[in-house]
């Protein structure tokens, strides 16, 4: 097959973290070309969707015990050609956050690609409707009690009533501007008029959770189905359970309360075309759902010794055999 994965630049991502190198690398190993680019590198031509792109080779990371080793130069690129992405088997949008116009402009790119021809996961239209935080309020059963405003007055209501909350805005990433909200916090104003522009803006609210001293968990869904996950920890004090912002990792399980959230979104997840997805659930409740570039498979490989990679690029495999023969 031949792959092109929509990234950011490579030379910045961390072989030994990224799940789009451990994509790659398993994709190789499997024998399939794959070929790389940026949003910045798409274009649309006679309403077909193009990309400037360069063949890589990854050279797999060594597991050892103290964790991954990667070589010192592990990847290995071609020069770059204009290919229109419908010559391409798949497309995987992998780009981080945030979803700002650069973002949404690279999806109304992908628009351009017959997906009759070509798969593209996850799916341009499916990102753009999947705030990574909004998504989530749909699953009712699922989530804390959340609200969503830029209005101060309604804001201090839910934490007064609460006590306590987490505050998010709607489209940062990796923990970016996550603040615990006391109702005695002499910041209390400052901090609303600073996180909504002053009440332009909205964010969201939702009650804090104590669980969350035990770890912020990550589940994978391939599908809609869970694969594997990790419990982040926070860094001594933060109260934010993130990896980027100093959080460790440590293995888990998923219970049969997730195994339920899972099958609530399943569903949902799958008419969306969001086909990799992750999770994130404290104490039992489902806070965000991560469908732009979501991260975690090297970390649950480790703990888990699984290959997460390969399972996601096999499951691919059958949907491309699935789409030549038009099921």
């Amino acid at each position: 097959m031949k792959l092109a994965f929509i990234i950011d630049p490579i030379q910045n991502l961390d072989p030994c973290h990224d799940t789009s190198v451990a994509m790659m690398e398993a994709a190789c190993i499997l024998g399939h070309e794959v070929w790389i680019t940026q949003t910045s590198g798409l274009s649309v031509v006679d309403s077909t969707a193009w990309a400037h792109l360069q063949q890589v080779e990854i050279i797999p990371v060594e597991l050892t015990d103290a964790g991954y080793k990667a070589a010192n130069s592990w990847y290995k690129l071609s020069e770059k050609t204009n290919y229109s992405l419908e010559t391409m088997d798949a497309v995987f949008m992998r780009t981080d956050p945030p979803v700002n116009d650069i973002y949404l402009y690279a999806t109304y790119i992908l628009d351009y690609i017959d997906q009759s021809k070509t798969l593209v996961v996850n799916s341009p239209k499916g990102i753009r409707d999947a705030n990574e935080k909004m998504y989530a309020l749909q699953f009712t059963q699922a989530i804390p009690e959340t609200i969503v405003s830029a209005d101060k007055h309604l804001i201090r209501q839910f934490v007064e009533d609460k006590g306590a909350a987490v505050l998010k805005p709607l489209g940062n990433k990796a923990g970016e501007g996550i603040l615990f909200l006391d109702k005695s916090d002499r910041n209390f104003n400052s901090i609303v008029e600073l996180s909504t522009l002053r009440g332009k803006v909205p964010v969201m609210l939702q009650t804090f959770l104590p669980e969350a001293k035990q770890g912020d968990k990550r589940i994978i869904l391939l599908d809609g189905e869970p694969v594997g996950a990790l419990n982040r920890l926070s860094a001594p004090g933060e109260f934010r359970n993130n990896m980027a912002a100093g959080g460790t990792v440590a293995r888990t399980e998923i219970t049969s309360r997730e195994r339920e959230i899972c099958t609530q979104l399943a569903p949902t997840l799958q008419k969306s075309g969001l086909i990799f997805v992750g999770i994130d659930v404290i104490g039992g409740y489902l806070t965000e759902v991560n469908v732009t570039s979501p991260t975690g498979i090297r970390e649950i490989d480790r703990f888990s010794n699984t290959n997460l990679g390969k399972k996601f690029i096999q499951w691919v495999e059958e949907a491309i055999k699935n789409l030549r023969l038009g099921l």
